[in-house]
């Protein structure tokens, strides 16, 4: 791995652990964490805090390590995380992600950055012990001659001390690494009480390599770290460096608490010994050299409590370990990681093979020879096969977007002064990932529309009865094919009076204009449109919502609104499971075919010859009264209709539709193609296809047409009969 694909996965990780934190942090709050979440916050600072160190973020390390230092005396009892030092470290953690950034970027913090670490770092001392906070080295890094500073003579070390013999490989400069550095980071893990440069490995000077490095180190460390974290600091040299650490003399019981903290990868006892510094890996070998030359086929473990290396406690401690080990790592399924730019060509690969594997068995059907049409047949289906196998290749779950939301709750409610709660669901329930990552800002909107508007002050919902802790859920699951994401709250709910107001004075609707409440609900929507009083943080300047709907519009998906006063009110988003492919109906009107998504199909009926007649938009469906629309009427098709037509009954967020056509063709793979820049706000269309034929066809926008047939009943039934007639 090069230098600069090294930098690119420590940024990576780093975000990750960063990530990490904050949900850790956010269930300190909640009082859902024990001492292993402790551990693991400690670590997560403790490997961006080395990474960084590598490379050289010095302003990284130095502010991590303050961060670092408060999270070990969290570890050990002698301070409790409450609701002060929690937001403390959330903003710890913010600070971190800024000063990530700058290093990626190759640029300093500006100004406002440093004044801010400043400030954090005043905060962070107040909760370290006086001898910590004179002189905090870790914000301010020492010059390299200071950080090398040792003891001149004086025994080699102690019981306290770890022993490091480091001899780096000859082309250790050329790779870009500098010896002195890796030592230099050692003094953030601890006291460097001894070292000593070896130069015996020095050739006669006419030999002599200037890029070549020939020096051996012997250091004492005192340190308070564990052999793994010391041993990550030569990470990028371990290949090419003969590194032995030798541990201090520890107790038994801080071994063992060492391989319990230690993360479950290793399953061999040896490993997880060396692992915990209870042992060499020369004392290993010797061990293992051993094993095999006893007749009596002991275990290690027996052999190193014999010689008297480790206690038998803690290699029952390393036994235990190594069963949680194995049981994790057989649950653990192997990944790859694929960058998204390979995957989406990937896909878009395929979305061609589907169509030219179309067309392949439209000719051989052409033919009709047998052979070769169960040829093509059975091509097909692989075809179909590997278009589901890559579009599953980029679903990902949403949680990754949801994980973003219980900090953002937690802010704004301190911001608004309520109490509110997150409750999250569904976060398993898997989308296509180009989705994932464009749903992050609508999502955002609608939370904080929530948190803002919807949600009362404690003290007008304890007048109301209910308890004084709002709250907001966001859920996901799937539906008919699609995706539902919905965001509710408990609160006041939307207030149709001030809306219709608001509207009537922008001129959005007349005065005397009777509108069912959903039609209410959607002039919010409109750019622009707000309610608020007055203008905060959060809301009040007309921006948010139409963002929203053009977002979700943007992904060929609904926004639906249901609000009930006093109870609360809901948002929901219906989507497609992915933007690439899927399973199309087609249809023909005229000379024009149409492609409908086949999960929103239900049924198909003939148009009965009384029914639809006279220009009526509905049908008598086995009782119940079904709207629908004629296709032909809808693209005005010049062509004349022909006596029999068609009704496909689709079906959408829980209303169905009838769509009148001339005929039915089956199913089909549709690859979506977008519509360009002209056709883009055509009403009723999602997009495009190239059917086997060759030909171009349109896909129908469902969600839109049921909207569209819905509406056209609602306006012919009226209020009450509307709602006896769809509900019968």
């Amino acid at each position: 791995m090069n230098i600069d694909a090294a930098r690119n996965t420590f940024f990576e990780e780093a975000q990750e652990l960063l990530r990490q934190m904050e949900e850790i942090l956010l269930a300190f709050e909640a009082q859902s964490s024990g001492e292993e979440a402790v551990n693991a916050l400690f670590r997560a600072a403790h490997t961006i805090k080395g990474s960084a160190g590598l490379f050289g973020f010095e302003g990284v390390v130095g502010f991590t390590h303050v961060v670092e230092s408060v999270l070990d005396r969290l570890r050990g009892g002698a301070i409790r995380c409450g609701e002060e030092l929690t937001s403390l470290l959330l903003d710890s953690g913010d600070h971190i992600g800024t000063l990530l950034a700058a290093a990626a970027a190759d640029a300093a913090p500006d100004d406002a950055a440093l004044r801010r670490g400043r400030e954090l770092t005043g905060r962070l001392a107040s909760h370290l012990p006086p001898s910590a906070q004179t002189p905090l080295a870790a914000v301010n890094p020492p010059e390299p001659e200071a950080a090398l500073a040792v003891s001149g003579g004086g025994p080699l070390g102690g019981v306290d001390t770890w022993h490091l013999s480091l001899r780096f490989g000859a082309e250790v400069l050329r790779m870009g690494m500098e010896p002195l550095a890796f030592i230099r980071y050692l003094t953030t893990l601890g006291d460097i009480v001894h070292l000593e440069t070896l130069s015996e490995a020095l050739p006669p000077i006419e030999s002599f390599d200037p890029e070549a490095c020939y020096l051996g180190f012997e250091i004492d460390l005192r340190s308070a770290a564990s052999r793994q974290e010391i041993e990550a600091v030569f990470e990028f040299v371990r290949d090419d460096a003969r590194i032995r650490i030798v541990p201090p003399h520890a107790k038994a019981g801080e071994y063992i608490d060492l391989i319990r903290s230690l993360p479950e990868e290793a399953v061999r006892v040896g490993e997880i010994l060396i692992g915990a510094g209870a042992l060499t890996r020369h004392e290993l070998e010797r061990a293992l050299q051993a094993q095999a030359a006893d007749a009596g086929g002991r275990r290690l473990g027996e052999i190193l409590c014999d010689k008297g290396v480790v206690q038998a406690p803690v290699v029952e401690a390393a036994l235990d370990k190594q069963k949680r080990s194995e049981e994790k790592r057989a649950l653990e399924a192997r990944s790859v990681k694929v960058p998204a730019d390979k995957l989406d060509l990937l896909i878009d690969l395929v979305g061609e093979l589907v169509i030219a594997g179309a067309g392949t068995q439209l000719l051989a059907g052409r033919t009709h020879r047998s052979e070769l049409i169960e040829s093509a047949s059975q091509v097909a289906r692989l075809v179909e096969e590997v278009r589901d196998a890559a579009l599953r290749l980029r679903m990902v779950q949403i949680g990754e977007v949801f994980g973003r939301f219980p900090r953002v709750v937690r802010d704004v409610s301190r911001e608004l002064g309520k109490d509110i709660e997150l409750k999250l669901s569904g976060a398993e329930t898997e989308l296509d990932k180009s989705m994932v990552e464009r749903l992050g800002d609508p999502l955002m909107h609608l939370l904080r529309n929530a948190m803002d508007h919807g949600l009362e002050p404690a003290a007008e919902r304890l007048a109301r009865g209910k308890p004084a802790r709002g709250t907001v859920s966001l859920a996901a699951r799937h539906e008919s094919g699609s995706i539902v994401i919905e965001v509710r709250d408990d609160g006041r709910g939307l207030d149709r009076e001030r809306i219709l107001k608001k509207a009537v004075e922008r001129g959005l609707v007349q005065e005397s204009q009777s509108l069912e409440d959903g039609e209410v609900w959607r002039l919010i929507l409109q750019p622009g449109f707000s309610t608020a009083e007055t203008v905060t943080n959060l809301s009040g300047r007309g921006v948010g919502m139409d963002v929203v709907k053009s977002s979700i519009e943007a992904l060929r998906g609904t926004l639906d609104i249901e609000s009930r006063p006093g109870e609360g009110t809901c948002m929901r988003l219906t989507l497609p499971l992915t933007l690439a492919i899927i399973d199309g109906f087609l249809v023909g009107v005229g000379g024009a075919q149409f492609v409908l998504p086949l999960e929103m199909v239900v049924e198909c009926i003939e148009l009965p010859a009384g029914d639809g007649a006279d220009g009526r938009d509905y049908l008598d469906l086995r009782g119940r009264v079904l709207p629908f629309l004629r296709l032909r009427e809808l693209f005005e098709v010049p062509q004349p209709a022909p006596r029999r037509q068609n009704v496909v009954v689709v079906s959408h967020g829980g209303r169905q539709a009838g769509l009148a056509v001339d005929c039915l063709m089956g199913g089909c793979q549709t690859v979506i193609k977008p519509l360009g820049v002209l056709f883009e706000k055509l009403r009723g269309i999602a997009g495009s296809t190239i059917l086997a034929s060759g030909e171009v066809g349109l896909i129908l926008d469902v969600p839109q047409l049921v909207q569209l047939a819905t509406g056209r009943e609602a306006n012919r039934l009226g209020g009450a009969a509307r709602q006896r007639a769809l509900q019968s």
